[in-house]
């Protein structure tokens, strides 16, 4: 039974699971969720790897990385920075939104993970342009 257990939760864990909507994105992955409209986004970029942070709780396991954390610099405020990784070694997609709390998040596959960045940088431009 535990072995089943544990073979549901690395499977629910294998990849991350996104949804894209008109004017929102969620991203599942097992336990770990994360909603917001494009509206809330402040910025997004590239970056080649996630500041050096304190797990709350999540896991990281071969080239993968999800659960809840905090910078180590933010430390005395309670922002929270969910991370989606699936591939340590390819690039990843910072989102910070406008209330400062940030989402790491890539996907296996390199060519999907820059065209999530091209759709977001879209998305935060028509925001911007809005205003």
């Amino acid at each position: 039974m535990t072995v089943i257990i544990s073979i549901l939760a690395f499977v629910a864990h294998f990849k991350n699971w996104i949804a894209k909507e008109s004017n929102s994105f969620r991203v599942l992955s097992g336990i770990y969720y994360e909603k917001f409209n494009y509206s809330e986004l402040d910025s997004v970029a590239f970056v080649p790897r996630i500041p050096p942070m304190e797990r709350l709780n999540g896991f990281s396991a071969f080239d993968k990385g999800k659960g809840v954390y905090q910078e180590f610099k933010d430390s005395l405020t309670d922002k929270k920075v969910h991370v989606f990784i699936d591939n340590f070694n390819g690039r990843k997609i910072r989102l910070v939104k406008k209330d400062a709390s940030q989402v790491f998040i890539n996907l296996k596959d390199s060519v999907e993970t820059d065209e999530l960045y091209l759709m977001f940088k879209t998305k935060l431009e028509g925001n911007v342009s809005l205003e």
